[in-house]
C-alpha cells in the first residue's frame, strides 16, 4: 500500500526564492488546481490499479516463488524512474535527508510486499486484502503512544471493530487457510509500521520515497534470487504480468499523487476502501472466488470501520485535514 506525497504534506514547487513563507503555505505558483471530483476519480483509478497488481500477484506467486515476483516489480520500478524521472530530477531523487528512517520504511515496504504474495498465494484477493486493511487501525492506535497524536475512545473502539471484522473473515471453521491468513497478519503489520514512517517522513520529496523503496527492494530481493530464480519457462503471458507489476505499481503511485494533489485527503481518505470492491469484482473475474455471507460481512465492517475512524479525525473548523484522516493508503498495491 503507499512513497507518495504524504496527503497532509503542502505541495512543493519549484522557483525562484522568494524569502520565507508561514509554516503550511505553498508560493502562490505551486499551490494545484483543486478539483476533488478529479482528484477522486485519480485515486479510483489508483486503487483499481492496486487490486490489479494484487491480482496479478497472486496469479504469478502460483508459479513462481513470491521473492523472485517482489524483486521483478521493484525492479522494473526502479529502471522505469532511472530513465523517465533521474535525467530531470538529478541525483536528488536518490539522496534523502534522513536516509535511515528511508531505508527502514522502504524495508518495511519490502516486507509488506513479501508477505501479502505469501498471503495472496494461499487466500482469495478479497479476503487477503481484506485483512491487510487492518493496517489504518493500527494505525490510529499506534499513533498516539508512538507519534503523541491523541486517541478518542470512539477511535479505539473503532479499531476494535475492525479485528472484529477480521475474526469474520478469518473465523474457526471457515474455509480460509490459516498460514495464509498468518501471512496476511504479518503484512498488516509491516505496512502499519511503513504508514506510521510515512508520516515521520511527510517532509521528504515523494519521488525520492518512492525511489529509495524500489532501490532498497530490489537490494535487498536480489541476493535471495540464487536461491528462488526458479518456475516454469516465460511465456508471453507471463511475461506481460511480470511487466505489468512494475508499471501498474509506479502508475498506481503516481495517480494517487495527482488524486491528492488535486482533493484534500480527507475526503479521498474514506474512498480507500473501494480497493475491496475492487478486489473482490478481479478475484470473481479471474479466479471465480465468491466470498461467502459471513467473509463479505467482515469486509463490510472493517471498510466501515475505517472510513468511521477517517470521518471522525476530520477537523472542525480547519481545512487542514486531522491526524487520523491524512494516513496513507492502507496499501501500496505490494
Amino acid at each position: 500500500m503507499p512513497t507518495l506525497p504524504s496527503p497532509h504534506s503542502p505541495a512543493r514547487g519549484v522557483g525562484v526564492e522568494r524569502g520565507p513563507l508561514p509554516e503550511g503555505t505553498t508560493p502562490p505558483a505551486a499551490r494545484p488546481t483543486r478539483s476533488p471530483l478529479r482528484g477522486v476519480l485519480l485515486y479510483c483509478v489508483a486503487l483499481l490499479l492496486f487490486a490489479c497488481l494484487d491480482t496479478a500477484t497472486k496469479y504469478l506467486t502460483t508459479y513462481y516463488p513470491v521473492p523472485l515476483v517482489s524483486w521483478s516489480r521493484y525492479a522494473l520500478q526502479l529502471v522505469l524512474m532511472t530513465a523517465v524521472l533521474a535525467p530531470t530530477v538529478g541525483r536528488q531523487i536518490a539522496l534523502p535527508t534522513r536516509p535511515a528512517p528511508v531505508v527502514l520504511r522502504s524495508l518495511c515496504l519490502v516486507l509488506t510486499s513479501i508477505f501479502v504474495g505469501l498471503a495472496l498465494r494461499r487466500l482469495p484477493v478479497a479476503e487477503a486484502s481484506a485483512i491487510v486493511f487492518l493496517s489504518p487501525l493500527l494505525v490510529v492506535l499506534l499513533a498516539g503512544p508512538l507519534l503523541g497524536e491523541r486517541l478518542t475512545p470512539g477511535r479505539a473502539a473503532l479499531a476494535g471493530l475492525g479485528f472484529v471484522g477480521v475474526l469474520l473473515i478469518a473465523r474457526p471453521g471457515g474455509n480460509l487457510d490459516a498460514l495464509g491468513v498468518f501471512f496476511a497478519l504479518l503484512g498488516a503489520a509491516s505496512n502499519t509500521g511503513y504508514q506510521l514512517l510515512s508520516r515521520v517522513l511527510s517532509a521528504e520529496p515523494p519521488l525520492t520515497l518512492l525511489f529509495n523503496s524500489a532501490l532498497v527492494g530490489v537490494l535487498t530481493l536480489g541476493p535471495l534470487l540464487p536461491f528462488f530464480w526458479k518456475g516454469p519457462p516465460l511465456t508471453p503471458l507471463y511475461a506481460g504480468l511480470f511487466l505489468a507489476l512494475g508499471l501498474m505499481a509506479g502508475l498506481g503511485h503516481f495517480l494517487l499523487t495527482l488524486g491528492f494533489r488535486y482533493a484534500p485527503a480527507s475526503l479521498i481518505s474514506p474512498v480507500t476502501y473501494l480497493q475491496l470492491v475492487w478486489a473482490g469484482l478481479l478475484g470473481w473475474l479471474v479466479f471465480r472466488h465468491i466470498p461467502d455471507a459471513l467473509s463479505l460481512c467482515g469486509m463490510a465492517v472493517i471498510a466501515g470501520a475505517g472510513v468511521a475512524t477517517v470521518v471522525t479525525g476530520r477537523p472542525r473548523g480547519n481545512s487542514q485535514p486531522s491526524a487520523v484522516s491524512r494516513q496513507p493508503s492502507a496499501k501500496d498495491g505490494g
